[in-house]
């Protein structure tokens, strides 16, 4: 016999005593699961959120620690697209979390927002934990750290904590365990695991919004740990993004290459425009305009103001340099040659999880009622710049709101 909650086992007096039940359990205490504890107390509901970490929103500190952008100002359908994919499947979840929601709720904890030159929107204070002080308040709901899920047994869903294993057994579950990337803050995966073992259809993790693998040459020792400023990116589908990115020591990353990670990750080439204010006919007739004393290093550097970086890359990729017409499309459209993305746990987060056809419009497990699931455990992915922490919140609603309704 199945339980409430869908977990293998039967939900009747045969519990085993030393079970605790509970109403509605959150598992995961990052964004997405706060938001879905906020919603089912709203809705009346009775419940407990138990965290694996000895804190709540580790990954979403983080995230404070670079201005937390929250969200994006743009218009909706434009907002929309940027999730590719999953825009269809989250739609209706972003139309009732969406960037002006956002900024009321983050109005409604006591943080003010502002809007910057990009569209980005981020807290006045730049910081990340006096919203979540004040929103782990408004909560509601009794929040336990330190409690890892570790499965099942029978119609319990069973914990590790540091007074040994607990026993649950909740009427109605949100699982909001986070991806594969970060494990030390949290998002292990090793929840794939279990629901796998259930049958639960789940697509390979990858990692996304991640640098990549460049094996330098020698002549580049000294522009590692520069930015590259003032130049686009190019995705798969030939849209251009402006941004920047930084040359470390183990490739390249930052928030241009973020803009096309997914693309490249796929089989896109890394394609860089380092003069996107100019056309490729200017950058020509300036190239042509060199005085016979001056070397061309000199002269791409006086007339296109190409930095000792930029100048760099060029001489990496582009050796032997064409000349004339041939130069200027290499500065409008040099490739990175890269060795693949950087290690999935470095990446800010992952495409993969719990797929669509897994879950009902709802956010429930289709092969465990009761179950629902929000948050980055879901196979959706969206570049950084407010997309992430919208989705999650959006999601954290959406699964809150129908596992509220359930089993009542």
């Amino acid at each position: 016999m199945t339980g409430e909650t869908g977990a293998p086992g039967p939900l009747d007096k045969s519990w085993a005593p030393e079970a605790e039940q509970v109403d509605a359990l959150v598992i995961g205490a990052g964004p997405a699961g706060l938001m879905a504890a906020e919603t089912l107390v709203r809705a009346g509901r009775s419940v407990l959120v138990l965290e694996a970490k000895p804190s709540v929103g580790r990954k979403f500190l983080m995230a404070g620690k670079s201005g937390l952008n929250l969200t994006k100002d743009e218009a909706q359908d434009r907002f929309v697209s940027a999730y590719g994919a999953a825009a269809a499947w989250l739609e209706p979840m972003l139309a009732a979390m969406g960037p002006d929601a956002v900024k009321t709720w983050a109005g409604e904890l006591g943080q003010e927002v502002f809007t910057g030159s990009s569209g980005r929107v981020f807290p006045v204070v730049m910081k990340a934990s006096p919203l979540l002080r004040a929103w782990v308040r408004r909560v509601g709901a009794e929040i336990r750290p330190g409690w890892r899920w570790t499965g099942w047994s029978g119609g319990n869903w069973v914990f590790d904590t540091a007074a040994g294993v607990r026993r649950i057994v909740p009427r109605v579950v949100v699982l909001a365990l986070g991806g594969a990337s970060w494990a030390r803050l949290g998002s292990d995966g090793a929840w794939a695991g279990l629901l796998s073992a259930k049958g639960v259809p789940l697509a390979p993790f990858r990692p996304a919004n991640m640098g990549f693998v460049v094996d330098w040459s020698a002549h580049m020792t000294p522009v590692l740990g520069q930015p590259v400023k003032g130049v686009a990116l190019r995705d798969g589908a030939g849209r251009w993004h402006r941004g920047e990115f930084v040359v470390s020591a183990h490739g390249v990353e930052g928030g241009g290459i973020y803009a096309v990670a997914a693309d490249v990750r796929d089989g896109a080439p890394l394609i860089v425009d380092l003069l996107p204010d100019l056309s490729g006919e200017e950058v020509a007739r300036r190239l042509a305009a060199r005085p016979g004393k001056r070397t061309l290093a000199q002269h791409m550097a006086k007339v296109l103001r190409l930095d000792p970086v930029k100048r760099a890359l060029v001489q990496e990729f582009g050796r032997p340099l064409p000349e004339g017409e041939g130069l200027a499309r290499l500065l409008k459209g040099l490739e990175i040659r890269h060795a693949g993305p950087r290690p999935m746990d470095e990446a800010i987060s992952t495409a993969g999880g719990v797929t669509r056809d897994a879950v009902d419009d709802g956010l429930m497990l289709r092969d465990l009622p009761g179950v629902f699931v929000a948050g980055e455990m879901l196979d959706w992915e969206a570049p950084t710049g407010g997309y992430l922490i919208t989705g999650c919140l959006a999601t954290g609603l959406w699964a809150g709101r129908h596992a509220a309704e359930w089993s009542r």
